[in-house]
């Protein structure tokens, strides 16, 4: 019952790898974001709603407190990353989302960062976790440390000189729960050595178990609890599965559309050529941090379902696009057929978690793949962009053959059928002038798709 979400970092850098996670760059946007997040996972839905009492749907988690957005570069990893914030920049820029998520999403937790911040650890950070959030902005939920943060303050950072210190550090900050084992095997050395009050871990236990509380966790038989009978039936329900479809569609952005070229005919068009390392593959459509959906259906096999004589070339063996390429027969593919879709971008080899990205280019020969494919069919073609982050494709739009451009994201079990109905005009798209960057539309649309999912 307890969710460790939103992530409301500031994506300020286009080749963070987990920039896909945020609604963006911008501040304001990022913190109305935050508020329909957390009281649609708590049971409050949208602004304007009342709070019922102290009782929680479910516990949203606001994440990560703060400045963190480096997770890999030039031997720098997130772990020993010291963030220099102006504290204008942290008032303009960071805290902004957290503080609204606090103050007006009433979020019952918070995670603070793997990161320092001006040299301090955000875990062991008294004027961040207790004088600003709690006292400032009357915090009144738990706060986690992200998984094993506690025990890089001593391990990699050097912070604390020993476990114990790490201890005493992130619980006289106001920091509650360890994700992670530290506590767990040095709290008990950390109380012996003075390093730690019990007073402190009174207060860790008692913001635990208020959250605990407030759940209904402590109030008897689960089954009994309005939400203790949900199991995978619910989730998958008909309704649930027709969202993720109304979702994936508002998420899609028309970016280009020369000629009119789309919508295409299911009439007229008789052979289509679905070409991409992309084109295929149902995992690549849900991102990161995905449950088990309830079926996928790629676009490839969306699209097979208007035209008959729909075929498939992968292009590339994988999304890298360096070794087992296949120009000449995606190049002979795209000469036999009437229309063109390649479905090209970026997966979780490429940005994700632990992995950021050197530039905003497409990676390996995927250019190349486009700009051949491009110029041998009969017709421009379309292309679809998969990505969470923005990538630079300046060149698709100066390609008079490339007729069409749509950017998908990465929208979920439903994106091959959302893909097929605006290629094929069954759905009108989002549409926003080329000019604007991908990081700049995609956070409206992450808005808008979570308004949608709150809405049931």
């Amino acid at each position: 019952m307890t969710f460790w979400a939103p992530n409301i970092n500031i994506f300020r850098d286009p080749r963070w790898g987990r920039g896909q996670e945020t609604p963006g760059e911008d501040p304001t946007v990022t913190s109305r974001y935050s508020v329909s997040y957390v009281r649609g996972i708590q049971g409050d839905s949208f602004e304007g709603g009342k709070l019922r009492g102290d009782h929680l749907q479910a516990s949203a988690c606001c994440k990560h407190f703060t400045a963190y957005d480096l997770d890999s570069w030039n031997g720098t990893t997130r772990y020993v990353f010291n963030a220099k914030v102006s504290l204008q920049d942290l008032a303009d820029t960071y805290q902004p989302p957290f503080r609204s998520c606090v103050t007006e999403g009433k979020a019952s937790g918070i995670m603070c960062s793997y990161n320092r911040v001006n040299g301090v650890p955000s875990c062991a950070d008294y004027n961040l976790l207790s004088t600003t959030a709690r006292a400032k902005w009357s915090f009144k939920g738990y706060i986690t440390s992200d998984c094993d943060a506690v025990s890089i303050i001593h391990d990699a950072q050097g912070y604390a000189k020993t476990p114990e210190d790490a201890v005493g550090d992130v619980l006289k900050a106001g920091m509650d729960v360890n994700c992670g084992s530290y506590l767990q095997e040095h709290t008990k050395s950390a109380v012996q050595q003075k390093k730690v009050s019990e007073t402190d871990i009174n207060r860790a236990l008692s913001n635990l178990f208020t959250t605990r509380m407030r759940l209904g966790l402590l109030n008897g038989n689960p089954t009994q609890q309005p939400f203790g009978k949900f199991g995978p039936n619910d989730v998958c329900s008909k309704a649930h599965q027709g969202l993720a479809l109304e979702a994936a569609c508002d998420g899609i952005v028309l970016l280009t559309n020369k000629a009119k070229l789309l919508p295409l005919s299911n009439t007229k068009t008789k052979t289509i050529a679905v070409i991409g390392p992309n084109a295929n593959v149902a995992k690549t459509l849900q991102g990161n941090y995905f449950g088990p959906p309830c079926k996928t259906i790629t676009p490839f096999e969306a699209l097979k379902g208007y035209v008959r004589d729909t075929f498939y070339h992968p292009g590339c063996g994988s999304v890298a696009c360096n070794s087992s390429v296949s120009i000449d027969q995606a190049v002979k593919l795209a000469k036999s057929v009437d229309n063109v879709i390649m479905v090209m971008g970026l997966d979780q080899t490429e940005e994700k978690e632990e992995l950021d990205r050197v530039d905003l280019l497409l990676p390996g020969q995927q250019r190349a793949l486009i700009t051949r494919v491009a110029k041998a069919a009969k017709r421009p073609i379309v292309l679809v962009i998969l990505s969470g982050g923005p990538v630079d494709i300046a060149f698709a739009k100066r390609d008079k053959k490339i007729g069409s451009i749509i950017w998908a994201g990465y929208p979920g079990e439903a994106g091959g059928i959302a893909l097929a109905k605006i290629i094929f005009g069954d759905h009108n798209p989002g549409k926003l002038f080329f000019s604007q960057s991908i990081s700049s539309f995609a956070f409206c649309i992450y808005y808008r798709q979570v308004e949608l999912l709150l809405e049931s």
